[in-house]
This record gives C-alpha cells, structure tokens and sequence, in this order.
C-alpha cells in the first residue's frame, strides 16, 4: 500500500521538495514501519516520489527518488555517493584542501547522511529513519567509494532523538591514528574525529577563513566562539598583528593553542576559556578596541518558537562586538541557525549597530562554502548565513 498524501498536499512534492511532513499524510494510512521505503501518491492515487519513512517524526517522509523507475536498493546508494563524490571533485579550488563535506544529504540525494573527508578519514553521520534502515549498504558504498581510507562513524547528532533513533560513534573500518590532520590553504588543522563538534571540523566556513585571511593583515583580531581556531589560524596567515581566541570548552583551546604552536605563531596568539558574552562585555568596559573580530556562535535556535529569544542573543553578542571595534574596524559575524532568515538576521545585526551608535556597512555576504551545495528545490539546506561588515 502506498502512503497516500491528504488532498491538495502534493504541490510541494510537485516542485521536488524532499520533505513530506506528518500534516500532509491522509488519516487513514496506516502506520509503517520506520525506514520503510515507500511510493508515495496524491490523494486521486497519482504517483508522486518513493520515500523513506520516520513514523516517530513531524518529517515523516524523505524522498529519495522522483523517477518512478529507479529503485532504492544497495545500487541506489552506490551511485547516488559517487556522484556526489564527482561533483566535488570538479569544483575549482579542490586541490586546495584535503578536508571536504563529501555528501550533504538532500543536496546530493542521500537524505539522513552526512559524509567528511579529512585526508584520509572519512567520517559519516545517519541522522533519519530512513537512512538508518539502509546502514548496511551505506557503508558497504563508502567501502567501495573510499577503498583506502579509515572509514569512522559520528551518528550522535541529538536531531536522531525525533527519529526514534539512539547514538552510535565507532571506526567501522581501518585503524584511526592518535591524531587526525587535514590542510586548507596551507594550513595544517587538527581534528577530533570521535569527539568534536559536527564531524569534527566546521568545513562548512572554508571561503570564510579565506575571506577572514585577505582582511586579516596587520589587524588586532579577536575570534569569538573560536573552537578550535579556524579563523583565528587564517587571520594569522593573513598577517594579523595578534589574535586572541576565546571559547568556553578548554579541549578545544588546547587544540586552538597546539594549531598555533605547530605554525610558529604562538607568541601571536593569547587563548581565553570564557563565555563569550561576559567576555565581550568586559572588554568594552575595559576600553578595549579591536581592527577585525569574528563571531561564530552555535546554534541558537532549534525550533521556531525559539527564533526570539535567538535574535536577543544575536543582537547582544553583534552589540558588544561593534562598541568594541576601532574605526574602519571590520566584523564578520554569522549564524548557523537554519530557522533564522537572512533578511531577519540583517535587521537583528542592523539593530545592533544602531544601538551601538555605530554607522555600517555591508562589505559582503557570505554563506557556506560550496560542497555544502543548495538544491533550488530545497533551500532549508541554506543554513549558513554571514555579513561582513565595516564599521
């Protein structure tokens, strides 16, 4: 039996939106059992997709495939991660770094997976129903996909709790060595496969560490949430005068400090364990002043009832940074937040300018670097928002 959509609910999967949620299911379908794959028709019984089920969330369907004569088997899933493979491999600055977000879910297909790469570790992550159901020929593909290479699994993310799904970290494959590295633009990162954030690293901001380089030269710059130091590491390969880092999580200020160490810059940097907002805070009444500050803060909204109580945190960390740049200073602040709009972000950090008594302006804005692509079909993959600004 097909799972059937209440009337007038197709016409989103008519413009090959990937997701189907639990309002758009008819009544009477009955329950399915969970990763269970699917056709999905509109209520007159016309075809639409074939889907992976997730009876326990609101997205209670996936689309893997709009053609009705492509089946998801073990081949689907093979050929769906080389070419997302292929597509990366074709951008232009590949060669420049060995660290790469290799699938990026509904943008390449693969819906619940997450695929990184970190020279010759590739890290995977299942966050649906629908993609835990097909774990074993996942990972039978990437086997065949990446022949050489440690094969690791972060399937933690909290969001597996809506599915229904509890967390897994092992090695599926190889031997992980003591320390993991990959290099970007020259520059040599360390990152914790088995226990830092996302994956590991914050691929995700490549072109912005390399915008964040170009503006960085002889600049005081102070890196806000800067885990551990991406864009504190660019800004000194940029030629920024100092960089003082500051993040509340001391394991990943050890490995900001060892990054800095391992470059010869060192005496560049000061690393603070703080909370960024108190910090910030205490530098303005310091009178402390900065040529270029980044802020990179985690999520701050997780649902939609959320999204005021987010902006009051954007606004006052964006506040307090604009008070403490010198003039021209620079800022380059973003937000992660997927239920936040861009047009919403602007107005808080314009907010914030002019409750600093600051005039700004919009240098460039900036997103997430290119193999984390956005379908025209799917523009939740949109996550990553940022303005550079100069005050």
């Amino acid at each position: 039996m097909p799972l059937i959509l209440a009337p007038g609910r197709e016409k989103s999967l008519r413009r090959r939106h990937p997701w189907i949620f639990a309002g758009a299911v008819a009544r009477n379908t009955p329950t399915f059992a969970p990763g269970a794959v699917m056709d999905v028709c509109d209520a007159q019984g016309a075809w639409l997709a074939r889907a992976g089920v997730s009876p326990a969330s609101q997205i209670r369907a996936r689309v893997w495939t709009f053609d009705p004569d492509e089946p998801v088997d073990a081949a689907f899933f093979l050929r769906r991660l080389h070419a997302a493979v292929a597509r990366r491999r074709r951008l232009p600055d590949f060669t420049a770094s060995t660290g790469w977000r290799m699938v990026f879910a509904e943008s390449d297909g693969l819906p619940g997976l997450v695929v990184d790469v970190y020279g010759a570790v590739v890290v995977f992550q299942i966050v649906t129903a629908g993609m835990e159901a097909w774990r074993e020929a996942v990972v039978a593909a990437m086997q065949a996909v990446f022949p050489d290479e440690v094969l690791v699994e972060r399937s933690d993310a909290a969001v597996r709790g809506k599915e229904g799904l509890g967390p897994r970290g092992q090695v599926v494959r190889g031997s992980l060595p003591e320390r993991v590295f990959f290099e970007e633009h020259g520059i040599r990162m360390e990152v914790d496969v088995l226990h830092g954030h996302k994956t590991g690293m914050y691929l995700d901001q490549r072109d912005n560490r390399q915008a964040v380089r170009r503006a960085a030269s002889g600049a005081r710059v102070l890196n806000c949430f800067c885990y551990t130091g991406g864009f504190g590491l660019a800004a000194l390969a940029g030629g920024a005068a100092h960089v003082t880092q500051v993040d509340v999580s001391a394991p990943a200020l050890a490995l900001a400090k060892r990054h800095a160490e391992a470059h010869g810059w060192a005496a560049k940097v000061e690393h603070v364990e703080a909370d960024v907002f108190a910090f910030l805070r205490a530098q303005v009444q310091a009178g402390a002043r900065y040529d270029l500050i980044v802020l990179d803060p985690p999520k701050f909204i997780e649902a939609k009832a959320a999204i005021p109580r987010g902006c009051r945190g954007y606004k006052d960390i964006n506040y307090w940074a604009l008070r403490l740049l010198a003039p021209e200073g620079q800022l380059f602040t973003f937000s992660c937040s997927g239920l936040l709009e861009e047009s919403l972000f602007q107005k808080v950090v314009a907010d914030a300018a002019l409750d600093a008594g600051v005039e700004a302006r919009i240098l460039a804005r900036l997103t997430q670097a290119a193999d984390h692509p956005v379908l025209t079909s799917f523009p939740e993959a949109a996550y990553l928002k940022g303005l550079h600004l100069m005050v």
